[in-house]
């Protein structure tokens, strides 16, 4: 009898503190072995119209099971659901009947959202993100300057942690170079601000030096700091000045220098690696520490080849273009035979995963994003197959349920972490950074999928007013509470409204903008929410909030932005700087094309591939084609996404 008295006490402790979990929070996981997904949108299992069964693959739903896939490697077609129904009814497939309604209902959702965003409305949200990004950069600038960070609650500056060398978080940053300052800058003149620009400009030429010695990431400094004067050296010397007069009197490439001479700090990284995967860190006057970590991240070092690419062809140097094209090869040919997938951190000496965990968020998410992104630059064809092939995979391994967004039987999609070997289910967490994928899913012309897939994470921004940097989708809970402020929801927010012109997506820009108001506005600036429930704040106000957060909202609701209107394409890295897409950097100013050791490109001309030990600047000297088509979604979305959505939102 003692063993049934302990079970019968296990169960009720465990009704107990569900019962607590939904009083205080809200939060507690139901009740059954297979919990419903979070937020009640759509992601519990559909039962049949007479309510007598589940509809789905048997075994729990449907997104803990990998899509079937077709002898090519596709996903097989689901069987064909039964007759459609009638007009006024929805079937099990509707997003409206997996939430417990009985019917579609009128068109409401439509006409709220058709034409429901005034103009005057749009002006005073663009307003007010300009005001966030003022206020945060004056702030700065007043309490803060020449040093990395802005402290917002006590009103302080921030550097590298000289006391505690292992406090990578501060120290893999912030590098003593007022990283605020350069990450912002094109953020000014995306705003049209030329005054501020210009003193800035000549703020960072006159102050900032590269000969610190400093330990930072690699990754870090080239997408924050190298990225930044990267373009803003293009917004200078663009000839048609489209953000309006730019120029600086007297410039003389400042920043292309300044640049370069980073650049050549960062290269001691690539040497001495066995598999040409670079180190995760340097010190900018020593090169890499003897005590360096020989363990990386994918996206850490398969992320630098469009700083490094648009570089090496302003510069007419193959040297930086050369060794970060070697790592994304070295990281490619790493990936698993049987699924194409892979890990997220791996050793750069013997080429061993140490990390198997293959997902869209935290150490990968930006390998994805720059293989295409370098194929839109440089127009390298090798790119495009690359990050077609890994976009396979992710459909393939990562998906979770139906093929289909709003049609079909089983569960909405969601994409998970799994093994990169086997595309087993590793856990059942999504990060915050995984919100960037429904934008790039745009640029791809995915679109459907991307809508779908950025309401899950605009759900959870619904229900905390920011996003967890971890949520437990089977918990129905966060993993980590924190949200450092971070641009990935607003980015593919930007891009969806670009895509679709739907006013949704002003809607929710709108939601952001007054809950970042609302939680993280403090004295001086706009701090990081330490718990995203009781919106407690750390104070620290990271550099990509000036760069990306405030950039992205300003440019969602300027519609007349010289983005939009000057018949120029931009691209945007993954630190949210800008950059023209043009032919010259479809060009080889050194003529040759990148091949293996002893080949000959296709004109037969010999390509010479420098070895570790020459990996230095060759007399370097200072002196669109393909991409998606934006107007294929221009057209309002069917009034099911929209009342798809809203029915996710609305009932959390």
């Amino acid at each position: 009898m003692q063993w049934r008295a302990l079970v019968l006490g296990l169960v009720l402790l465990r009704l107990g503190l569900h019962a607590v979990l939904w009083l205080v929070f809200g939060l507690g996981p139901s009740m059954g072995f297979y919990q419903r997904f979070p937020l009640s949108f759509g992601f519990q299992r559909l039962r049949d119209p007479d309510g007598s069964g589940p509809v789905g693959p048997p075994g729990g739903p449907a997104w803990l099971h990998r899509p079937r896939r077709g002898t090519e490697g596709r996903l097989e077609t689901p069987p064909e659901p039964g007759p459609t129904p009638g007009p006024g009814v929805c079937g099990p497939a509707h997003w409206g009947y997996a939430l417990g309604g009985g019917g579609c209902g009128p068109d409401e959702y439509e006409r709220r959202y058709s034409g429901a965003f005034p103009p005057q409305l749009r002006a005073q949200m663009r307003d007010l993100a300009r005001g966030m990004f003022v206020f945060g950069y004056d702030n700065y600038m007043a309490h803060a300057f020449p040093q990395d960070e802005l402290n917002p609650i006590y009103c302080r500056g921030r550097g590298p942690d000289r006391g505690d060398p292992s406090n990578l978080n501060i120290n893999d940053v912030l590098g003593n170079y007022s990283l605020t300052l350069v990450d912002a800058l094109d953020t000014l003149a995306i705003m049209g601000n030329s005054s501020e620009f210009q003193k800035a400009v000549k703020l960072v030429i006159n102050t900032v030096s590269f000969d610190k010695d400093s330990t930072v990431q690699v990754f870090e400094a080239t997408i924050r700091v190298l990225g930044s004067l990267l373009s803003a050296h293009r917004i200078i010397t663009d000839s048609k000045q489209p953000f309006g007069d730019m120029t600086i009197e007297d410039y003389d490439n400042e920043l292309l220098y300044m640049a370069h001479d980073l650049a050549v700090r960062l290269l001691p990284a690539f040497e001495n690696t066995k598999t040409g995967i670079p180190y995760p860190r340097v010190n900018l006057k020593t090169g890499v520490p003897p005590d360096s970590n020989n363990e990386t991240c994918t996206a850490g070092a398969g992320s630098l080849l469009v700083e490094f690419g648009i570089l090496s062809r302003l510069l007419g140097d193959s040297t930086f273009e050369w060794v970060a094209r070697r790592a994304v090869k070295a990281l490619w040919n790493l990936r698993s035979n049987d699924t194409g997938l892979l890990g997220n951190v791996v050793n750069i000496q013997t080429g061993h995963w140490v990390g198997k965990q293959s997902g869209l968020g935290a150490g990968l998410d930006s390998f994805y994003e720059y293989l295409l992104k370098s194929y839109i630059l440089f127009g390298e064809k090798e790119d495009l197959e690359m990050f077609n092939a890994a976009y396979q995979s992710i459909q393939s391994y990562l998906r979770r349920g139906r093929e289909a967004c709003n049609e079909g039987e089983g569960d909405p999609p969601l994409y998970v972490n799994v093994n990169m070997f086997s595309g087993q289910l590793m856990n059942t967490w999504i990060d915050s950074l995984q919100a960037f994928f429904p934008g790039l899913q745009v640029l791809i012309g995915d679109v459907e999928d991307a809508i779908c897939l950025h309401a899950f994470y605009y759900a959870i921004w619904k229900r905390y007013g920011a996003l967890p940097e971890r949520y437990n989708w089977q918990l129905q809970a966060p993993d980590v509470l924190f949200y450092p402020l971070g641009p990935e929801l607003v980015e593919s927010t930007y891009l969806l409204y670009q895509a679709t012109k739907n006013p949704f997506y002003l809607h929710v820009g709108m939601d952001i903008l007054q809950s970042l108001e609302k939680y993280t506005k403090v004295k001086c600036g706009y701090a990081t929410l330490h718990h995203v429930i009781d919106k407690s704040k750390e104070d620290r106000m990271e550099s990509f909030f000036l760069s990306e957060t405030c950039k992205y909202l300003y440019l969602l609701f300027d519609e007349e932005n010289p983005v939009h209107k000057s018949g120029t394409r931009y691209m945007f890295t993954t630190e949210g700087h800008i950059i023209s897409v043009d032919k010259r950097l479809r060009e080889l100013p050194w003529k040759e094309f990148f091949s293996e050791d002893g080949e000959r490109d296709q004109e037969e001309k010999f390509v010479h591939r420098p070895k570790s030990q020459e990996l230095r600047v060759i007399n370097s000297s200072s002196n669109c084609n393909r991409v998606p088509d934006e107007r294929r979604y221009s057209l309002p979305l069917k009034s099911i996404y929209m009342r798809q959505i809203d029915q996710m939102v609305g009932l959390i």
